[in-house]
């Protein structure tokens, strides 16, 4: 979702390459992505299925609309968001339609997970620096967008496609942060506020520095590829 500009500039021998190494990253943020979007799979299930109440799952029973609204809007911006970095299915305007969607989605994703912060009870674990940590992250995300938004209606592509990259980031950040918690988990408890907002905020860290990376390589593709050109 990120390419348009550099794609169009790439010389034809370069481009070739594409459909054979281009599937990699939406093979590796799809797996990244697998095992919030099957919680959030099991979790629809469990409040259409009847569940008992428990201290983790009673706020999503009592209110279940902002939850589900999440989890869909999280899983259609993961799973299509990966194939906009395909150079093939962008060439193919795959870009321009899937963005349409991606947009909304990508809002839905932030404003939603901040409402839970701010509406839903906390969960044991879960403590104050977390909830800051969630809303300074939901609303970057929701700028980001916001700011990939201003980027396309003024045709700046390079721009638009770093600030959606950056949005992309955190909204997948739940994969990364379910790698980071197994150890946390291990050493610490599931019940231990402190380690699990670190290791929470360390996720979204981690996947804005991959994105901040794919950007400046980005960038200097571009700049490579005109002063061959020129």
């Amino acid at each position: 979702m990120t390419k348009v500009v550099a794609t169009a500039a790439i010389p034809r021998g370069n481009r070739r390459k594409g459909p054979r190494t281009g599937w990699l990253a939406p093979t590796g943020l799809i797996l990244l992505s697998l095992i919030p979007i099957l919680a959030g799979a099991a979790r629809l299930g469990e409040l259409t299925g009847g569940a008992v109440a428990t201290p983790q799952n009673a706020r999503f029973l009592d209110s279940p609309v902002p939850v589900v609204t999440h989890i869909v809007s999280v899983t259609v911006f993961s799973l299509l968001g990966a194939f906009q970095f395909v150079p093939a299915l962008r060439r193919r305007g795959w870009h321009r339609i899937v963005g349409g969607i991606l947009i909304p989605a990508g809002l839905i994703t932030a404003l939603s997970g901040m409402w839970m912060t701010v509406f839903y009870p906390h969960p044991p674990g879960d403590g104050v620096l977390l909830s800051v940590l969630r809303l300074v992250f939901g609303a970057a995300m929701a700028a980001s967008v916001g700011l990939g938004i201003r980027g396309i209606v003024r045709r700046d592509f390079l721009r638009h496609g770093a600030w959606m990259t950056r949005a992309y980031a955190i909204g997948v950040g739940a994969g990364t942060q379910a790698l980071l918690l197994i150890p946390e988990s291990i050493f610490f408890g599931p019940a231990a506020e402190l380690p699990r907002a670190v290791a929470m905020g360390a996720a979204w860290v981690v996947n804005l520095a991959v994105a901040e990376y794919v950007i400046r390589r980005r960038s200097e593709k571009l700049a490579s590829t005109h002063r061959m050109s020129g």
